[in-house]
Order: structure tokens, then C-alpha cells, then sequence
């Protein structure tokens, strides 16, 4: 009664939306599931064991109040100690975490520069924040110098950018570290889609453009994808840490993170610390597989085929659904054009990603 005429609109242009329980039996290349352990079992029972030992298994209120607890704790200092940042922080969501970041660090006289891919969330953020927001073109470090040069006189200036893009699968520019700090700015990098894929031991991308942390750095990443759990985490200097702890409203008024999905993350993370060089080559694998047999050159496990229409995607999503295989079908206003998104993770057995390939590339040439 109150949104029909929006929603026939919205299904009319082919961007309705619904929550789907898919079928187990589909083979899921649609996931941020990025190396699979979202079935890993060892590590679910080993969170449930560490959270049945403490008196409590909830947060039971904010951080700080009375939420805050040794898991956290736990997990927070593996996380400084690996990446070599002063502090860290846990959040509920990467989503809070991003409006914890914006809407507390920025004021009046501070600028905002955001690469204009960066994900929703920080976009949302901004508009909560009271200092002047610019977006740069993507990875562009020529409009983004302009932007720099051109906007003078602010007390503060935080460049937003993301480890990898998670509707292209591309990767910052390394330049963009090396202006941040020429000109004194902050650089907030979100990691959610780059921790746990990118180097050595699957640090993101710091680790693989082999930067150093600086006091001007902020790494945010999130739980839910690579780490097969749910939340998120701020790594930075221990002032920036110190500050968004009394001043981003999000850490201050939401219930702490889930003690469970702490450990599972805590755990995971020792995981992957454990098995980095057996989980590299099977990414680098995976990558070079599917970067042959779509003619691309990624760097990362996400891999789109854009199309002309919004019918079209949904069409290529359902026949590949008929044959076994589920992918994303990203639509409006996500991105601008519709995009088929592909991620070959590591839980899924090489002769299925070959025959998802052979599927995928049947489709295509007809």
C-alpha cells in the first residue's frame, strides 16, 4: 500500500531483490567464502570450546560497559602482533566499522577524498560526517593529486581507498600509499576483501605491496569473508585507536561483537597463519586457471563478466543454476552496468571449477 508504485518500478528495470536459502547441492561460486573454511568443522568446534569455558557466552552489553572480554582481547592482539600495527580494535560488522571510521575521525574543517568504488558503507558514512567529501576516479592518482592541490587549508585529509575492489577484483594503486603520505593524509584502506587473500602469509595488501605501517595508516578488514565468520576489526595507530573508542558511536553503542564469532575468527586466523603457503598456491592456482579462461589478468579471486542488461544476468544466472553451479548476478546500484561475479574459492574441488568453466564458457558463445 505505502511502496507499491517503487516496487513495480524496481521490478520492472530487473533489479528486485529477495532472500533465497539456495540449495546445498549448488556448487558456490557466488560467496566471499574466499579459502572455504566456512564448512571447516575443527575450527567451529575449537570457537565453541573457547567460548563454553567463559562464564558468559554473550557481550551482554557494550565494550565499554561490560562487553568486552578476553576473547576479544585475544583476538585483538594476534591482529596488531601479525600486522604490525600499534592497536586494534573488534567491531560488530564491516559495515559499522566503516561508519565508525567516518563519522567519527572527520570534522568541519577536514576533507574526505574517497576513491568513487569504494564500498557503500564508507559512501553512506561520509554523508553522516560534517567534513567536505570528494570523491576521485577510480584509482586515478592524477585526479586524485588534483583533488589534493586543489583543496588546501583543511585541517585534516583522509584518502579512502579499498585492498581489493570488491566488484572488479581490482587493487588499489600502490601509488596512492606514497601520496598519503606526502601529503600528511590519513589513508583509511579497507581490507575486507584482500585479507586473507593477498600476500605471503595472506596479510592483505599491505603485506603485498610490502608496506610497512605508518601512524597515518588505518586497516580495516572484515570476519565474514576469508575468515569464514562474522565481524570485523580496526588496526591503527594507538591515539586513532584511543580516539574512535570515546568518540565513533558505533563501538560505543552497539553490544560488543559475539564472543563466538570472535573465536572463529581468532582461530581461522591461526589457520591460515599455519597453512599461508599451502593456501597461496591453491589461489594462485585458482587464479591462473580462471585469468586463462577468461582472458584476463586478476590478481585477486574475483572475477565479473559484465553484460548488456539486467535480463541478461539474471538469464546467465538461472542456466548456470540449472547446471549446477551458483554465481553472483549483481545489479543496479550496486554497480552501473550488470555484472556476473565469480569467485573460485578454495572449498571447491578443481574438476568442478573446469566443468563450471566449460559451462560458463558454453553459455557465453551461444
Amino acid at each position: 500500500m505505502f511502496y507499491d508504485d517503487e516496487l513495480r518500478a524496481i521490478k520492472k528495470s530487473g533489479r528486485l531483490r529477495d532472500r533465497v536459502v539456495f540449495d546445498d547441492s549448488l556448487v558456490d561460486l557466488a560467496s566471499n567464502d574466499y579459502l572455504g573454511l566456512s564448512k571447516n568443522k575443527k575450527l567451529l568446534k575449537k570457537a565453541y570450546q573457547i567460548t563454553k569455558k567463559e562464564l558468559y557466552q554473550s557481550p551482554r552489553a557494550s565494550m565499554l560497559v561490560n562487553g568486552y572480554s578476553k576473547i576479544h582481547k585475544l583476538f585483538e592482539d594476534k591482529l596488531k602482533e601479525l600486522h604490525g600495527f600499534e592497536d586494534s580494535i573488534v567491531v560488530g560488522s564491516g559495515f559499522l566499522a566503516n561508519i565508525s571510521l567516518f563519522e567519527a575521525l572527520a570534522r568541519k574543517k577536514d576533507l574526505f577524498l574517497i576513491d568513487e568504488e569504494y564500498h557503500a558503507s564508507g559512501i553512506l558514512a561520509s554523508k553522516l560526517s560534517s567534513a567536505k567529501v570528494e570523491f576521485f576516479r577510480h584509482n586515478d592518482t592524477q585526479h586524485l593529486k588534483e583533488l589534493l592541490l586543489n583543496n588546501s587549508g583543511y585541517n585534516r585529509v583522509i584518502i579512502a581507498i579499498e585492498g581489493v575492489y570488491s566488484m572488479s577484483g581490482n587493487l588499489p594503486n600502490k601509488e596512492i600509499f606514497d601520496m598519503a603520505d606526502e601529503y600528511n593524509a590519513i589513508l583509511i584502506v579497507d581490507e575486507a576483501h584482500s585479507s586473507g587473500v593477498l600476500g605471503k602469509n595472506l596479510l592483505g595488501i599491505f603485506e603485498y605491496y610490502q608496506i610497512t605501517p605508518k601512524p597515518n595508516h588505518i586497516k580495516m578488514g572484515t570476519l565474514g569473508k576469508a575468515y569464514g565468520s562474522y565481524g570485523a576489526y580496526i588496526l591503527a595507530s594507538s591515539e586513532i585507536i584511543e580516539f574512535l573508542v570515546n568518540r565513533a558511536k558505533p563501538i560505543i553503542y552497539s553490544t560488543a561483537p559475539s564472543l563466538f564469532d570472535t573465536a572463529l575468527a581468532y582461530y581461522s586466523l591461526e589457520y591460515i597463519q599455519k597453512n599461508s603457503l599451502k593456501l597461496r598456491k591453491k589461489i594462485d592456482k585458482n587464479i591462473k586457471l580462471f585469468n586463462k579462461a577468461l582472458f584476463l589478468k586478476n590478481q585477486s579471486l574475483i572475477f565479473t563478466i559484465k553484460l548488456n542488461s539486467n535480463k541478461e544476468v539474471l538469464k546467465a544466472q538461472n542456466r548456470l543454476k540449472q547446471n549446477g553451479f551458483l554465481i553472483g548476478a549483481i545489479r543496479q546500484p550496486t554497480v552501473q552496468k550488470p555484472i556476473l561475479r565469480i569467485i573460485p574459492n578454495l572449498g571447491i574441488e578443481k574438476k568442478f571449477l573446469k566443468d563450471f568453466i566449460e559451462k560458463l564458457t558454453h553459455l557465453r558463445g551461444e
